[in-house]
């Protein structure tokens, strides 16, 4: 198959006489025979495809042409969106494939008509607004053919609605719920279970991998192969499904569901009632007296203090108690039954995270203003995840423009335990030599100085002049972008595009919709954001992207492989660095036709000598410390 795969994205192809716009280009041609073979042989492939491959389309068009049952899986909702709306039907009509298709997401993206039963009978909203939307949401649900929210633009994707119409593992009823006939879930799922193409994303991939079934059976298993897309997320990910956790949320949600039930059973309400009103009081006291500890650290931190003792047993004397409480009614309805279930486990999950004798994991916590959540997350996955490819007996593929150091693909293989996995390293087609200036500002303070983010803003401002705006600013840390966007503020006269002072999606359609403006972004601006044409032209990155030293997490895993013998600043913290410099730089050549400027903030990587292995892993472009020469670009 792979020698036919060459032809068809080739210059004589059908994707060349029928796609507009279409170049064809031996990066993409080299990569689709690649996953052709992995599929073919059924064997493992990390696959970097730079900015400009065009690697969807080249995994794509062997996946059809194998005619076999594979299962891609992306980073987000979005690229999942677009991948199953738009380029899988545009691959599907060139090639004439009759393979069949299905998309399908994790329950919480899917209405429920029992919670919106529930939530109608219920009432008990906290604005108007509310009552109008759910009224808004009961109209779409007589019309909607999949039930997916994505299809409800207008009401907010953060609506606290959603959580109250949406089911989860723990309160679906299943098939003895009233409304299981005709359950948008279960239907996506049938759905799934039949096509021959399934597209879903890294985080239900991982749920139903990790044996946390949504209720409804597996619809992976007998897949001949896995295409992961954006497979540089793919390890952090993986970490969060196997973890164990419990949050308050999870706990106020416990709390408003047994109460609910309690409207279809008589005489259990005045049972159940100060039962869940003790888990409440148990669990606002435990966050109290964690105030005043850091938002996220080893429980250890914590777990010695007399106040948070307290708390904790209090807590679990509660759940104790509504376990006990449920015992004697959970036969009286399905909806006892789960919540009688949800409680059982959840006490399980609280004796299991304070169980501090486990060496092979983590147990942290971490703050929000409100709540609070408790986590055991495993220091390897390789062993695990190893398991999970062995059993499935398929070709596993992992592409995303940023999985190597420098052409080395070992970190990753070894977080993932691939074990002599296949690789191949496609570079960009774009011409950076012409395309694109890397600017080093000469100079600079070390990044730990409390100067850095003024020099930083100095250093910008010529840039920006010399730029007339049209530039992302990306910063390691949000008070660095909250200071920077103060000093900004009344020295520049384009329009500033803050994190944080409106959704990310509107921030992103007011900048482009600018043509000139500045966008400040952290951690979520780095990846995944796709800006072509002249509205951005310049992309500065303040500091490299070391993850912070005090994450609990990340501070057992260095030491995990310390006591291995393993030299953890540069086998872990170097690699997963330069993976994020990688995310961030690749937001500027999004197009052959795209010119610009990244501006890197950071002396560490001309003063230190692993710098160069950050230099070595960007796109190959000219670099200047020469402001004059920044200003000569955009002259040109």
């Amino acid at each position: 198959m792979d020698d036919h795969v060459g032809d068809v994205l080739g210059a004589e192809g059908p994707f060349a006489r029928e796609v507009p716009g279409f170049v064809p280009r031996e990066v993409q041609m080299a990569m689709a025979e690649a996953v052709a073979a992995a599929i073919d042989e059924r064997h493992t492939l990390i696959a970097e495809a730079g900015t400009g491959t065009g690697k969807t389309f080249a995994y794509l068009v062997p996946a059809l042409l194998s005619g076999k049952r594979v299962i891609v899986s992306t980073g987000t909702k979005a690229l999942q969106d677009q991948l199953f709306h738009r380029d899988l039907p545009r691959v599907r009509s060139v090639l004439g494939a009759r393979l069949s298709a299905a998309l399908l997401k994790g329950r919480a993206n899917y209405l429920c008509l029992h919670r919106l039963e529930q939530a109608r009978t219920e009432g008990q909203f906290a604005s108007r607004q509310q009552v109008s939307d759910l009224q808004r949401i009961h109209a779409w649900s007589t019309s909607t053919r999949h039930g997916d929210r994505a299809e409800l633009a207008e009401l907010a994707e953060d609506s606290p609605l959603w959580p109250r119409v949406t089911s989860t593992t723990d309160n679906c009823l299943g098939s003895e719920c009233a409304f299981f006939n005709d359950c948008f879930v279960v239907k996506a799922r049938r759905a799934a279970q039949e096509a021959d193409v399934v597209v879903v994303n890294h985080h239900l991939l991982f749920a139903d991998l990790a044996i946390k079934q949504e209720g409804f059976g597996e619809i992976l298993p007998g897949a001949h192969a896995f295409i992961l897309d954006e497979a540089h997320q793919v390890p952090e990910l993986a970490g969060q499904f196997f973890s164990v956790s419990l949050s308050a949320r999870q706990l106020a949600e416990l709390v408003r569901d047994t109460i609910a039930e309690c409207g279809s059973v008589t005489g259990v309400l005045g049972i159940l009632q100060p039962l869940t009103e003790a888990i409440t009081t148990a669990v606002r006291k435990l966050r109290l007296a964690m105030d005043g500890f850091p938002g996220r650290a080893a429980l250890k931190r914590i777990e010695r203090d007399a106040e948070v003792e307290a708390g904790i047993e209090a807590l679990r004397l509660a759940l104790e108690a509504l376990v006990n409480g449920l015992a004697p009614h959970n036969e009286r309805s399905r909806g006892l039954d789960s919540v009688h279930e949800r409680a059982q486990s959840a006490l399980a999950r609280l004796n299991q995270l304070m169980d501090g004798s486990a060496r092979d994991s983590v147990h942290w916590y971490e703050l929000s203003a409100q709540g609070f959540s408790l986590h055991s997350t495993p220091l390897d996955l390789a062993q695990p995840l190893r398991e999970l490819r062995e059993q499935s007996h398929a070709a596993w593929i992992f592409t995303s423009a940023t999985l190597s150091i420098a052409g080395d693909f070992t970190h990753f293989a070894r977080q993932l335990g691939l074990d002599d996995p296949h690789t191949v390293c496609l570079q960009s087609p774009f011409d950076y030599q012409r395309q694109a200036l890397a600017y080093l500002p000469a100079g600079l303070p070390e990044p730990n100085t409390d100067t850095h983010t003024e020099r930083v803003v100095e250093a910008v401002i010529p840039v920006l002049a010399a730029s007339q705006g049209r530039a992302f600013l990306l910063f390691t840390s949000h008070r660095a972008l909250r200071r920077a966007a103060e000093l900004l503020a009344d020295r520049v006269p384009w329009p500033l595009f803050v994190q944080g002072s409106a959704p990310r999606h509107q921030l992103l359609e007011e900048f482009r919709a600018s043509g000139n403006g500045v966008l400040l972004g952290a951690a979520s601006f780095w990846e995944g954001v796709d800006v072509a044409g002249d509205a951005l032209s310049v992309v500065v990155i303040d500091k490299l992207p070391f993850a912070a030293p005090d994450d609990p997490v990340l501070a057992a895993r260095l030491e995990t492989l310390r006591e291995a013998g393993l030299k953890p600043f540069f086998d872990w913290q170097i690699p997963n660095a330069v993976i994020a410099l990688k995310q961030g730089a690749g937001r500027l050549i999004r197009d052959i036709h795209d010119r610009g400027v990244l501006v890197l903030c950071d002396p560490r990587l001309t003063g230190k000598s692993y710098g160069r292995i950050f230099l070595a892993s960007l796109p190959d472009m000219p670099r200047t410390a020469d402001i004059g020469a920044v200003q000569a670009f955009f002259g040109a």
